[in-house]
């Protein structure tokens, strides 16, 4: 557990070094003015092969991802409120596959109000509800050798909603951190998984058994930068840690999500998204999940 504690903490520092390095650099003009400011893209990446006849092997395939990124913030003299919905949906086809797979299940909505304080740094209150669309499934082998899955995940199970006080750091619109030091974090489950003969408390992201919910209270830290790598292509970069004051307060929970966007035109681009994953309650593990395609934009 500690290198993966090291392992966060290397990422958070990077993060705040480069931010530094690179703050000249950054496009993005502060919001002076008061009122609502909305900005949103929605992109939809696609991926194909085909084989015939290829002597070196392949499987025909085809995949498709849709992402929605919306930001709707409100700023009203020293008082900010900023609000982010990330969604998105993607399915795998291959020719010889029994079932449609999941490559991406998102949905997201992230919330901080501001009340300035002194130079950059405000009073927060931020909140935070993770969850996916629709049903997620384990894949498998039967005695015959056929494809078989058995439903694990669905909407609400997990859903995460986490919210707490704290203090915020804000440059820009594309660079901001905050620090709550009194956390609460709920996840929900449908009990029907956790009513199964048979079931180990703690073993669906460590629900007890017959329960439907999980409380804990602890320390959570969001670092957002986006920056122009070059001409054209731009990274945006999300870090969010939490400790459980609770329970095992060594296991530090890291998400962590990088887009990557390059652009070909007004609305074609070739995107690059990435998300790892460490919640020991969910997985003993990394948990990663990488997408790369080609991109078309449209911008609301």
């Amino acid at each position: 557990m500690k290198s993966i504690l090291l392992a966060a903490m290397l990422i958070a520092t990077a993060t705040l070094a480069q931010a530094q390095n690179l703050e000249k650099e950054i496009k993005s003009i502060p919001d002076i003015t008061n009122g609502w400011k909305k900005k949103g893209n929605v992109s939809f990446l696609f991926n194909q092969s085909n084989f015939n006849n290829w002597i070196a092997g392949g499987e025909n395939n085809m995949s498709g991802n849709l992402g929605i990124n919306y930001d709707f913030n409100y700023k009203k003299d020293d008082l900010s409120w900023d609000n982010k919905v990330l969604a998105s949906y993607g399915l795998l086809q291959t020719k010889n596959a029994d079932f449609e797979k999941k490559t991406d299940d998102r949905l997201e909505l992230n919330s901080i109000l501001g009340k300035k304080a002194f130079g950059e740094w405000h009073y927060s209150f931020f909140l935070n509800f993770r969850t996916q669309f629709t049903k997620g499934y384990l894949y498998g082998k039967d005695l015959n050798g056929a494809e078989i899955r058995t439903e694990n995940t669905e909407f609400l199970s997990p859903g995460y909603l986490t919210f707490g006080p704290g203090i915020f750091w804000k440059k820009t619109d594309a660079f901001k951190v905050n620090f709550a030091p009194l956390t609460s974090k709920f996840t929900f489950v449908n009990k029907e998984y956790t009513s199964k003969i048979g079931y180990v408390d703690g073993s669906y992201f460590g629900i007890d058994a017959n329960k439907g919910m999980r409380y804990e209270l602890g320390f959570y830290t969001s670092v957002y930068y986006k920056f122009n790598i070059m001409a054209n292509v731009s990274a945006e970069n999300t870090l969010n840690l939490y400790s459980n004051y609770l329970n095992e307060i060594q296991n530090v929970d890291l998400d962590y999500s990088l887009a990557i966007v390059m652009r070909i035109n007004r609305y074609l681009s070739t995107n690059l998204n990435f998300q790892a994953i460490y919640d020991d309650n969910a997985f003993k593990g990394f948990q990663t999940r990488e997408v790369f395609g080609l991109g078309v934009n449209f911008g609301f």
